[in-house]
């Protein structure tokens, strides 16, 4: 594969990469981040195409990668499963992880952090669903329990509880108390926790119903 660049081809279709030919033979393609380095005139050793290959998979596993980051932070293990689900070979993961790391795009507290808050407040639930959650993000157990020792598991039940409440406010109380407990169930919060829920919500509806009487 060795030879004299004879020439350096954009490609017609992706304008992104360049073709490289080789004592006039198609020999590969890079992208356009690493071409600036090729000279016509300059002769290439198989190692040295080997690494100019890798540079082009390391580029190119990290141009998907930000496009992958861009609908929400990530963990590293997600990134880890989506260089592996695309193929990328696996002596390009370390350099990818490292560059995304380097720029702050990949911080395994800081997704922790976004992951718990963002269920707090658009969809609660408890610790269990939580921690199962966060171990399939490929979190490890020290980052998981600092986490959910910020979780407040009472309050996060009843805001869950009020927002689902309304669908139920027309059924009689054991209905509601059984609706109400399959519901705080598969949220994942402790048994006490959905019964103190669900004697609050009894209570309350007791009250609003008097009020109205």
């Amino acid at each position: 594969m060795a030879g004299e660049i004879t020439d350096i081809r954009p490609q017609k279709r992706k304008r992104d990469r360049v073709n490289v030919y080789l004592d006039g033979e198609y020999t590969f393609s890079v992208g356009t981040m690493v071409a600036p380095s090729l000279r016509r005139g300059d002769s290439l050793s198989d190692e040295e195409i080997e690494e100019l290959q890798m540079r082009d998979s390391v580029q190119t596993a990290y141009d998907r990668t930000l496009k992958y980051l861009a609908y929400r932070p990530r963990s590293t293990g997600e990134v880890r499963r989506y260089l592996r689900e695309k193929r990328v070979p696996e002596q390009a993961h370390e350099q990818v992880l490292e560059r995304l790391s380097a720029v702050g795009l990949l911080d395994d507290l800081a997704f922790v952090q976004y992951w718990v808050e963002n269920r707090e407040t658009f969809r609660p639930r408890g610790r269990r669903l939580l921690r199962q959650e966060l171990r399939q993000k490929g979190i490890g157990n020290e980052l998981i329990a600092e986490a959910l020792r910020e979780v407040d598991e009472e309050k996060s039940a009843r805001r869950a509880a009020l927002k689902r409440g309304h669908r139920y406010a027309h059924l009689d109380d054991e209905v509601f108390r059984h609706k109400m407990y399959s519901f705080l169930r598969g949220r994942g919060f402790a048994h006490e926790v959905i019964r103190e829920t669900i004697l609050h919500l009894l209570h309350q509806r007791r009250e609003e119903g008097a009020e109205r009487s």
